[in-house]
């Protein structure tokens, strides 16, 4: 009996060990050049590595070593990630384990979808990852399910439906586990659905808790709907949030309101366009800052919350770094929510500033005559001065490498009726773009604290890939046209290229494998732009979905 007893406690001291090793390895992630463990390539989001045999001098041997064909042609936006030489990488119908070093697929688990999924999806059919946690890989589904595979054999562990994508919800978002806890988002703010973030068990699937990005009459900020528009209130959460464990506190961005038309909901609508600081076991929320208040122009606030240590005013500070939709670079304190700064990295026509002790946007008349119901031109546009694609920040440098939008939209409001399982917009969409001569985009090194930009590199079709940058004073992107593209991050001279055969969407990873350092990324084109800019020079952009995966030639 005492046999018995002993074995049980040394099974049970085991597998505490390795589940605490398994939590150390995520909260160490940032640092481990060895494995990608983290969305974000860490829990701070920066997407810098410290690895430098991929550099100035050696990028031009930079050469593929394989290519793996995802077999899709819907937009790919996946972050592959890399544990003890394998690579998990998911599509819209499929999470897949690839040797990292032969391209030879391990396994493959497949994804059936009911046959209306599609048709209420709004901008993209894709995945952006997946997350890695005691054995098992997290993801979730575009019929917004969030499901548990073995990473030994590919097969579902657990599955739990999150929302009913007949209300308009669904799920593209890579789930994140902080403290333990498997969290995901939403989207689905376009069809008028009350956005949410949730919290699950990574061993049984069980839903522990549930908070809700737009708070009901009685909740704290409920004060800031009118009636019951708080229940049409969007409010998406489709990004994936950062961790620190230090302060144990996620940091999670949240979209735009329902619907587009202003007037319809009056008052700041929180937590709309805002970033929620919050506790990963209860999901609590710590304190909140709001970007834009009732804002009009689609400027949500989902992007990537970046973690970083940095001075200011020459006291060290922990800080949050957003490149907001809106056109602002904000600069917060993470452990209040305290405005440290706020400044333009591209045109912007809606606001003179932000008010440093309020912290709250200067607006122009362009916003006032917006929820007027006039017809404005605004800068940015309603697809933001960045998008969705994350930027990387070098803590070497003090840079954050973004790739930033240089067009204007036509907003004119409408009408409105909600319809369960329509769009629910109020914008007038025939024409919302302003064009402008020249270049539609630029790869930017920004300064955080005066959204000033060192360099650009300026592109006629603006990138809607990632941005990674390493210790080798490299810094990797894509283009929409198809090239995986490297450059100098202290001059912005482009460095290499090399042509993958369909638009890159994706975001590009580094790590190293018996001393060779990799660089991933997939490419695969259909993603916003392609759906509703009208390039007509995108025509011959062929769709097709692939991971490639480079390395020095030695």
């Amino acid at each position: 009996m005492k046999r018995f007893a002993m074995a049980a406690s040394l099974v049970i001291s085991a597998c505490s060990v390795a589940s605490a090793q398994t939590t150390d390895q995520l909260v160490k992630g940032a640092t481990d050049t060895s494995n990608v463990l983290n969305y974000g390539m860490g829990y701070n989001l920066q997407r810098f590595s410290t690895l430098n045999q991929i550099n100035r001098d050696t990028i031009k041997n930079l050469v593929p070593v394989w290519n793996y064909s995802l077999n899709d042609d819907r937009s790919e936006e996946s972050q592959p990630l890399v544990y003890q030489g394998v690579i998990y990488v998911t599509s819209h119908n499929a999470t897949m384990a690839v040797d990292a070093k032969t391209g030879k697929q391990i396994w493959k688990s497949k994804i059936e979808y009911p046959a209306e999924t599609p048709r209420i999806v709004c901008c993209g059919i894709i995945n952006r990852g997946g997350a890695l946690f005691d054995g098992k890989l997290f993801r979730t589904t575009l019929d917004a399910n969030v499901i548990a595979i073995d990473i030994k054999d590919g097969k579902e562990l657990w599955r739990q439906k999150a929302a009913d994508i007949k209300e308009g919800y669904s799920m593209t978002v890579a789930p994140l586990v902080a403290d333990g806890v498997v969290i995901t988002g939403i989207s689905g703010a376009e069809f008028g659905t009350r956005g949410f973030i949730d919290g699950w068990d990574p061993a049984t699937g069980k839903h522990l808790w549930r908070t809700h990005s737009i708070p009901s009459p009685d909740e704290p900020g409920g004060d800031t709907w009118k009636g019951d528009t708080w229940k049409l209130g969007g409010g998406s959460t489709w990004i994936t949030g950062s961790y620190d464990p230090e302060l144990n506190t996620v940091y999670w961005g949240i979209g735009n309101p329902g619907p587009f038309n202003a007037a319809v909901r009056p008052g700041d609508n929180l937590y709309t366009c805002s970033v929620l600081a919050m506790d990963p076991k209860t999901g609590k929320i710590k304190w909140h800052y709001q970007f834009s208040p009732n804002n009009p122009f689609d400027y949500d606030a989902v992007a990537e919350m970046v973690l970083a240590d940095m001075n200011v005013e020459g006291k060290p500070t922990k800080v949050l770094m957003d490149a907001n939709r809106n056109g602002f670079f904000y600069v917060l304190d993470r452990t209040n929510g305290k405005l440290l700064a706020a400044n333009p990295y591209v045109k912007v026509n809606w606001a003179t500033g932000v008010d440093l002790k309020t912290g709250k946007p200067i607006e122009t008349d362009v916003v006032k005559d917006a929820r007027d119901g006039k017809k404005v031109t605004v800068y940015p546009s309603i697809l933001g001065g960045k998008n969705w694609e994350p930027m990387s920040f070098n803590p070497q440098t003090g840079l954050a490498y973004a790739n930033t939008l240089a067009f204007g939209g036509k907003y004119k409001s409408e009408p409105v009726t909600f319809k369960q399982g329509e769009w629910y917009l109020g914008m007038d969409l025939t024409d919302p773009w302003e064009w402008g001569d020249g270049a539609r985009g630029h790869l930017k090194a920004i300064d955080p604290m005066t959204g000033k930009a060192k360099w650009e590199a300026a592109s006629d079709i603006p990138r809607f890939s990632g941005v990674l940058s390493t210790a080798g004073g490299v810094v990797f992107t894509g283009a929409l046209t198809g090239e995986f593209e490297a450059f100098d991050a202290d001059t912005g001279k482009k460095l290499w290229q090399f042509q993958t055969g369909s638009g890159i969407e994706g975001q590009p990873v580094t790590w190293q494998q018996d001393g060779v350092q990799y660089v991933a990324v997939t490419s695969g084109y259909g993603g916003v732009y392609s759906l509703f800019s009208g390039d007509e020079r995108l025509a011959k952009v062929p769709p097709g979905g692939s991971l490639w995966v480079f390395a020095v030639k030695q």
